[in-house]
């Protein structure tokens, strides 16, 4: 499972699609979001949006960084003239939050919720673990919710299991106690549906008799794309705040999004002599870590993985991609490349090996001009097979190719790539002549 942040724009998009159908006083509050990006046309805005000339607004980034407010990054209460001026001021500007510095670019707008009493603002978070859903719901939320963390009150729900059946730990919530328990409920359901791991909603409270979520910080489980089609929409996972992706980086992404394998990249340094292609999450840890604690840090280029037995098309797109970034710059040391992974529990690695042997092939000469090494190590379903013709293609690619299979370890083949044995000297025969 590899959990994502969204945006709170998209975490409320789903949350109140979603208690439409299980709490109808929230039907319609979906429409009344806006989200604001730096080639937005405001006319065009206004035209999909017409509530924005009619209600007073909230306006914030939406870039998965929180305290806002104390940041001086909140709009309260003034109409859409004021709010797209102050959105205007702040787009595309440079700030500092916290100790990431990052360029402003995304923001949300919605309706402004009048003045509440601080003791109805409520806190409840779902959170997934190894075991269970844990539920927390505190009477003392927004500012306070930290000081006052003992009051937060805990209910397990079990995996596989209705939060219908479980009796929920509940504060005292005085005469909104029912109303607080029908929403939270409902909140389960939406969260199990849309295959969230984290949600939180700090504060919700009260207009009237409506409860009223304001701030909102959702994750979800992205290899339930395919399953979510309908829940999340069109979905975006944006990058964290002060983070900016390369080209490449953005292409893989966008690979990943469409199938349901893992496909990641990171680019560490460019012009590093050590790139690995390794698959699985795990391995890909061992693998830099490795290098790493041989010494080489400085010297590689980047990290990611594939796994989740991606097609042979998906493969060669993502190793073409690694490929392309390793052969842009000569090293006159010569370049290594670690085709690495552990032993599989599904993954076809013969299959796997023909899209990156389809690639390996398209880049025969720039490995070759590049003076690359290849260090290969594998295990799983049709491994041998993987193995076999890796071996081949050592014998016609004019590349050096060393192939090991699972009998070795997966960190000595990273210092037989990095750290190879001396050359043994010749045996010194004969005296004088």
């Amino acid at each position: 499972m590899a959990q994502k942040g969204i945006r709170e724009y998209d975490g409320k998009r789903i949350l109140f699609d979603g208690l439409t159908k299980h709490i109808p006083s929230f039907k319609g509050r979906s429409a009344k979001l806006a989200l604001v990006r730096p080639d937005t046309d405001p006319k065009r805005l206004v035209k999909d949006h017409p509530w924005l000339l009619k209600e007073k607004l909230v306006a914030k980034p939406d870039q998965l960084f929180g305290k806002r407010g104390k940041h001086g990054l909140l709009s309260l209460n003034k109409d859409w003239k004021e709010t797209w001026a102050w959105i205007a001021e702040r787009m595309n500007k440079t700030v500092t939050v916290g100790k990431t510095t990052g360029e402003l670019n995304t923001f949300l707008i919605e309706p402004f919720t009048p003045h509440h009493e601080d003791s109805e603002e409520f806190y409840v978070a779902i959170k997934a673990t190894r075991d269970n859903d844990t539920i927390y719901l505190s009477n003392k939320g927004g500012i306070y919710v930290e000081e006052n963390w003992e009051k937060v009150k805990e209910t397990a729900v079990p995996i596989l299991s209705s939060v219908d059946e479980v009796k929920l730990n509940m504060p005292d919530f005085g005469k909104r106690k029912e109303q607080v328990e029908e929403f939270v409920r409902a909140l389960y359901k939406v969260y199990a549906e849309g295959h969230f791991t984290y949600l939180e909603i700090n504060p919700f409270t009260f207009h009237g008799d409506e409860i009223v979520p304001l701030d909102l910080v959702a994750r979800v489980d992205d290899t339930a794309a395919f399953e979510c089609v309908k829940v999340w929409g069109d979905l975006e996972f944006p990058s964290s705040f002060g983070q900016k992706l390369t080209k490449e980086e953005q292409f893989i992404r966008s690979v990943d999004e469409k199938t349901g394998a893992s496909l990641k990249l990171t680019m560490l340094n460019p012009d590093g002599r050590v790139w690995n292609m390794v698959a699985g999450g795990g391995a890909s840890v061992i693998y830099a870590d490795t290098v790493c604690d041989l010494g080489f840090s400085k010297e590689l280029a980047n990290y990611g993985e594939y796994s989740g037995d991606p097609s042979e098309e998906d493969t060669y797109q993502y190793a073409k991609t690694v490929l392309d970034l390793m052969t842009r710059k000569k090293d006159p040391r010569g370049k290594v490349l670690i085709i690495g992974g552990g032993i599989a529990n599904f993954t076809d690695v013969a299959k796997t090996f023909k899209g990156i042997i389809r690639a390996l092939k398209e880049y025969q000469k720039k490995l070759i001009e590049g003076k690359v090494k290849i260090f290969v190590r594998r295990g799983g379903p049709n491994y041998k097979e993987g193995l076999a013709n890796m071996r081949r293609l050592g014998d016609t690619l004019g590349v050096p190719i060393e192939v090991y299979g699972p009998e070795t370890h997966m960190t000595a083949v990273v210092s037989m790539a990095l750290k190879p044995a001396p050359a043994k000297k010749a045996a010194v025969t004969g005296g004088r002549k």
